[in-house]
Order: structure tokens, then C-alpha cells, then sequence
């Protein structure tokens, strides 16, 4: 067979249980018996998924927490992983983080949201926020690391397995750089990239240089990178879970929304919903945590 199910819930969950591995099996015909990687991993050998099934499996298996996953066994391990930052490898929005400081943040948070929704011009709306900012003491950068900032679970163990199969791993976020050099240096990644703050005589001007890194700059990202270890973007994989993703989702071999936006849940090849990231480990066949 050349299609895998996958079956995934949270490592610090109750698992996947025998019930739900046998409902699975029997709703998606498989082919042989299931393979427990782990308690919260189950991987199953059927044919190509029917129009309709993932969601019916999500359905039935939502209210134990556990994601669907159906994948090619061709090229299914990966060279180049682009990841977002923001509501990603962390749980925050550090521009909201700096808007509460600001003493803007109800007004900042509400257009982040309709942002990453989509329903605004990515660019247009990170200007409005930024702007919001103006006059802000440098030092509140400082404040959001140390004391607002957590990072989501699995993530530094998605870096490091990645990189210990040989794969190259790149952060690019609309966020600002103080925030991408921060994660990228704890999580382990290759390089990062992000919008760079303009900063005066120690506090923010509320503008940052251009042009704006959004949705465009991401696709163009994931392009350069994979030419650049030479590679094809089939052998990319991407995630995120906002509106300025869904570029760099659809460029990569496997895309994977994350805890994401309904329209970016929508445009992905793989949606997590409950898991942590180390869910893209197990994706590609590769070890993770237990």
C-alpha cells in the first residue's frame, strides 16, 4: 500500500486507545495490522482515503483528542522545514505582547485577529499595529521574553529531529527579529527571519523597515531555501497556522496547519489540532518524544 493513517493526540494525554485504533482500522479498510510507534502514536497501512473520510475519523475520534493524518509513503521524510513563529512555536502574539505594554493591546490584539483570519492586508495591518507602538521603551522587548513568552510543546524536539535526520530548518515569521533570534536560538533552528523594529534613542518609532515580510515573503523564502539546498519544494515541509501561511503552506510538499485558522486548516495538506509539534516528527516517519 502507499498510504499511511496516522493517529496522534497529545504524549500528555490518555493516548490513542485500542477502541480508537480499531474504529479507525475498520473505517478506513486497513490493510494490515496497526503499528503502536507510541501511546499517543498509531500508524495503520491502507489504500488512498475516499472523499470524505478524514473528516469522518476526526469527527468520530474528536472527543479523544486525537488528530488525523492520512500520507503518501513517497518522499514522505523531509529536508527543509519553514515554520512560523507566532501561535506556532509559541502560544503568543508577541505584537499583541508589546501592544498591552503599549497600552494599545485591546485595539492591537483585535486587528492581529482578523489578520490571521485573512481578513485584512497582512502588510497593511502590521504598519497600523506597529504604529500603535510608537514611543514604547526598547526595554518592553526585554519584558516580552522573559516574562510573556512560552513556548509550544514539541517544538524544540521538531528542530532537533529534523536536524539529526540531515534536514535544514529555517523560522520565518511576520513578527519582529528580537523575537525570531530568541526562538530559533532555544529551539535549535538553522537561521530565522523576520520584520525588523526601528529603533531610536531606545524607543520604538512605531515603523519598521521595509519592505514588510507576510504571506509573499514567506512563498519567496521557502523558494529560496529550497534552491538553495537544492532541493524540490516536495521534499519541503511547512507550518503555521495563520492567513499569511497559506502560501507557504501550499508551496511545500506537506503542509501543516497547526492549531490553526479555519481557512488555514481548509488550504493545508495536514491539520494538528490536539497534538504538540512534535506531531511532524511522526508524520515523516521519524522518532519522536515519548
Amino acid at each position: 500500500m502507499d498510504t499511511v493513517l496516522l493517529l496522534i493526540s497529545s504524549r500528555h494525554e490518555a493516548g490513542v486507545s485500542d477502541a480508537a485504533a480499531a474504529k479507525a482500522a475498520e473505517m478506513c479498510r486497513a490493510t494490515g495490522p496497526a503499528q503502536r510507534l507510541a501511546s499517543h502514536v498509531l500508524e495503520l497501512a491502507c489504500e488512498e482515503p475516499s472523499a470524505g473520510l478524514e473528516a469522518a475519523l476526526r469527527e468520530v475520534l474528536a472527543e479523544a483528542r486525537i488528530d488525523v493524518a492520512f500520507l503518501p509513503l513517497a518522499n514522505r521524510r523531509k529536508q527543509l522545514l519553514i515554520a512560523d513563529m507566532d501561535s506556532t512555536f509559541i502560544h503568543q502574539e508577541c505584537i499583541d505582547e508589546l501592544g498591552k505594554l503599549a497600552g494599545a493591546g485591546e485595539e492591537i490584539a483585535a486587528i492581529t485577529e482578523r489578520a490571521m483570519r485573512g481578513e485584512l492586508d497582512f502588510s497593511g495591518a502590521l504598519r497600523e499595529r506597529v504604529a500603535l507602538m510608537a514611543g514604547l521603551d526598547e526595554n518592553a522587548i526585554e519584558t516580552v521574553k522573559s516574562a510573556h513568552v512560552t513556548f509550544t510543546d514539541g517544538g524544540r524536539d521538531l528542530v532537533q529531529g529534523m536536524r539529526t535526520a540531515g534536514a535544514y530548518t529555517a523560522l520565518v515569521s511576520g513578527g519582529f527579529t528580537h523575537f525570531t533570534a530568541f526562538v530559533a536560538e532555544y529551539c535549535g533552528f538553522d537561521e530565522n527571519r523576520a520584520n525588523r523594529l526601528i529603533i531610536e534613542n531606545g524607543t520604538l518609532t512605531g515603523r519598521i523597515e521595509e519592505p514588510a515580510l507576510g504571506r509573499d515573503a514567506k512563498v519567496a523564502a521557502i523558494n529560496e531555501l529550497a534552491a538553495r539546498q537544492g532541493i524540490t519544494l516536495a521534499e519541503c515541509l511547512a507550518v503555521g497556522d495563520g492567513a499569511n501561511d497559506i502560501g507557504m503552506l501550499e508551496a511545500a510538499g506537506l503542509g501543516v496547519a497547526f492549531h490553526a485558522k479555519p481557512a488555514v486548516r481548509e488550504a493545508a495538506d495536514v491539520r494538528i489540532d490536539h497534538a504538540g509539534l512534535d506531531a511532524l516528527l511522526w508524520l515523516q516517519g521519524l522518532q519522536g518524544p515519548t
